[in-house]
């Protein structure tokens, strides 16, 4: 009887571990080491940015500030730590498009770059083409990524200051948590934007100071950004 017990057990303790987001402490352990090569061994990191408006810089529509936008400011904390590396920061995000849109350019687009890593963020926009599509998008660029053996992480949606954010239902916060599930079936990365703005949601007066315009972050929203993806380079 004890036999039999023991196989369902091992094959759900197979099954948690399988369902779990990478560990931010191991994940990108061997990009770590890389930058921090000295010349001649180095060799430049090419990381990619994925997604919709706000990777791509846009503020207050139209004004797109690129020094100000995450992933410059990611280039400028990589900097501070690894010195003698050569990082390439890669942004093929497009304002307005979604993830259904992302993948179709996905092989074109980002794979050709060859990317040591791809952060992907359509979460704001994939409202627009619903669950069900943005699941299959969002996995087709994961696995695509991960078969190819570039790591990957996933990014929740930023704020949008018309979302009634004490609506436990509203359906920013269903697809961060779609996102969630993707990261961890796929045992990719997760920053988790929604998570780290949901202490300004109930205060629309404080949320407002993090953005550019109702759905933009500023460069304040930015720095929380950023600072979460750091989390995975500590």
């Amino acid at each position: 009887m004890k036999n039999f017990l023991f196989i369902p057990i091992l094959l759900f303790t197979f099954w948690t571990q399988a369902q779990t987001i990478a560990d931010p402490a191991t994940y990108l352990s061997d990009l770590k080491l890389e930058m921090q090569k000295e010349w001649p061994k180095n060799r430049t990191i090419n990381v990619v940015f994925h997604g919709h408006s706000v990777p791509a810089g846009y503020f207050k529509t139209p004004q797109v500030n690129t020094p100000g936008a995450y992933p410059n400011l990611v280039l400028k904390k990589l900097k501070a730590i690894y010195p003698f590396a050569v990082i390439n920061v890669i942004v093929t995000a497009i304002g307005g498009e979604n993830s259904v849109q992302g993948a179709e350019r996905f092989e074109a687009d980002v794979l050709n770059h060859k990317p040591d890593l791809i952060l992907i963020d359509y979460g704001l926009n994939d409202r627009g083409c619903g669950l069900e599509k943005a699941y299959i998008a969002w996995n087709q660029m994961v696995k695509s990524a991960i078969d190819r053996g570039i790591k990957v992480i996933l990014l929740t949606p930023s704020p949008d200051q018309s979302v009634n954010y004490a609506d436990p239902e509203n359906e920013l916060k269903k697809h961060a948590e779609q996102i969630r599930k993707i990261a961890a079936e796929n045992q990719a990365g997760l920053v988790d934007s929604y998570h780290a703005f949901e202490f300004l949601y109930p205060d629309k007066e404080k949320l407002s100071k993090y953005m550019a315009q109702v759905n933009h972050p500023n460069e304040l929203g930015h720095e929380l950004i950023a600072n979460e993806l750091m989390k995975w380079f500590q």
